[in-house]
C-alpha cells in the first residue's frame, strides 16, 4: 500500500494485491505536480503476466534479481513480442564496431582519437590551424600556432580559392 500527501493538499491512498511479491525497501515513490510516480523492486526477475493477482507463475523470460531466492543458474530465454533475439543483434553491432576501419574512415577515427586523448593545448593547435587554414592544415603543436595566423596550404597541384 501507498499512502502520500499530493501537491493540492489532499491525502491520495492505494491499495494493490500485488500478483508477485516485492522488495519494499528497494521500492520509491514520488509525488510530481501531475502524477504519482511508484516504482517496486521484483524481488524475481522474471515477467509478471498482471500487476494484480493471486501469484499465478510469471511469464517465462527474465533473469533472477540479485539476492532474489530466484531461479539459479542461466537466464531464461525471454520471448521478445519482435520474435527478434536482442542479444543476438547487440553482439553483431558490437563485432561490426570492432572491425578495422580502412580508408577515409580509418583516418577520421584516428584524428577523433588524437583529438579526444589531447591536452587543451593540443586542442587548441587543431581548431586555429584547421579554421585559420580553411582545412587545409591540421597542427598539433600550440607554441608554433599561437604566434601567428596559420596560412592556407593546399595539397599540391591544387589551387585555394576564398568564395565570396
Amino acid at each position: 500500500s501507498v499512502s502520500a500527501k499530493l501537491a493540492l493538499g489532499s491525502e491520495y491512498s492505494l491499495e494493490l494485491d500485488l500478483a508477485h511479491p516485492v522488495v519494499p525497501d528497494q521500492s520509491a515513490y514520488k509525488v510530481l505536480s501531475t502524477k504519482l510516480e511508484i516504482k517496486l523492486r521484483k524481488e524475481e526477475g522474471v515477467r509478471w503476466s498482471a500487476l494484480e493477482g493471486d501469484g499465478a507463475p510469471p511469464l517465462p523470460g527474465g533473469t533472477p534479481a540479485a539476492g532474489g531466492g530466484g531461479q539459479s543458474g542461466a537466464a531464461v530465454k525471454g520471448p521478445y513480442a519482435s520474435g527478434r533475439d536482442w542479444s543476438k543483434i547487440e553482439k553483431t553491432l558490437a563485432a561490426e564496431a570492432e572491425e578495422k576501419k580502412e580508408g577515409e574512415a580509418a583516418l577520421n577515427e584516428m584524428f577523433q582519437k588524437i583529438y579526444a586523448d589531447a591536452s587543451d593545448d593540443v586542442k587548441k593547435a587543431m581548431n586555429k590551424s584547421f579554421s585559420e587554414s580553411g582545412g587545409t592544415v591540421l597542427s598539433t603543436n600550440w607554441n608554433e600556432i599561437a604566434k601567428e595566423k596559420t596560412s592556407v596550404k593546399p595539397p599540391d597541384g591544387m589551387e585555394y580559392r576564398k568564395w565570396d
